[in-house]
């Protein structure tokens, strides 16, 4: 575990170019403050995405993370917002046990064919940190404020402003 210049935390992670990605980049950040490493598409054609269909799409990489951290496939903003393109399981979790390739598992939401082609940033990769939690059972939980209030209990609207 280190940390950068910027004062960003970093962790090593040690990861396999697969054959059929060895012509692609590895994981990358587009800039110096983005918390997503962009995953690309190690396909050797194109692939047809059709409207509410879902594939689960080769990244041509595996990784070894260390115990505690996990990575999540995130999807790409820009994707969901101008083509409908999101990741069906987002955020899909990759255990720190597990050593098969990395695929994402891609879903058109739109009413138009999507093209992904060889090389497309596809999703992007998080790591984060995990805890493993010690289950405590008791007969009866504490008392909040919010209470049992779930879905939509807390509405929609922001509450006036408050100056300090």
């Amino acid at each position: 575990m280190s940390e950068t210049g910027a004062g960003v935390e970093t962790v090593q992670i040690e990861i396999v170019r697969l054959e059929h990605g060895r012509d692609l980049a590895l994981p990358d950040y587009a800039t110096a403050a983005a918390a997503g490493a962009d995953l690309l598409a190690a396909i050797p054609a194109d692939i047809e995405l059709k409207p509410l269909e879902r594939k689960i799409v080769p990244t041509g990489i595996a990784i070894a993370l260390p115990v505690g951290f996990e990575a999540q496939v995130r999807p790409r903003s820009g994707l969901a917002a101008k083509n409908g393109v999101t990741v069906a399981n987002a955020p899909g979790t990759i255990d720190a046990d597990y050593r098969g390739e990395v695929g994402v598992i891609l879903v058109n939401l739109s009413s138009e064919t999507f093209r992904i082609t060889r090389g497309m940033r596809i999703a992007q990769l998080v790591i984060a940190r995990h805890a493993r939690a010690a289950w405590r059972e008791v007969s009866e939980l504490d008392r909040t404020a919010r209470g049992v209030g779930g879905f939509g209990s807390t509405g929609v609207t922001a509450g006036p402003v408050r100056n300090p």
